[in-house]
């Protein structure tokens, strides 16, 4: 039935041998090109892990206000810059 989330199989056979082939490329692309973009960004990593971090230290009742409370720290940026600079470093 629609709708019913991502619990629902996906039926590949709905889809043409042509249409799967260019899903396949479509995939491996967009992993290639994520891939590219993390490698590009290292603050990403350490972003996630320093929310991630500070989550699961203080185990909020509320995560999206935690979340929202998080990233809009003014001394976010800082914190992120001086990480990365540590992580270099350990590197």
């Amino acid at each position: 039935m629609a709708g019913e989330g991502a619990s629902e199989r996906l039926d590949l056979g709905v889809l043409s041998e042509e249409q799967q082939e260019k899903l396949r490329r479509f995939k491996i692309k967009t992993r290639i090109d994520n891939e590219k973009y993390l490698r590009s960004h290292p603050e990403v990593e350490v972003l996630i892990g320093d929310f991630l971090r500070n989550m699961l230290l203080k185990r909020p009742t509320d995560i999206r206000e935690f979340a929202a409370e998080h990233f809009n720290d003014p001394s976010l940026h800082s914190t992120i810059d001086s990480e990365k600079e540590e992580n270099s470093v350990i590197e």
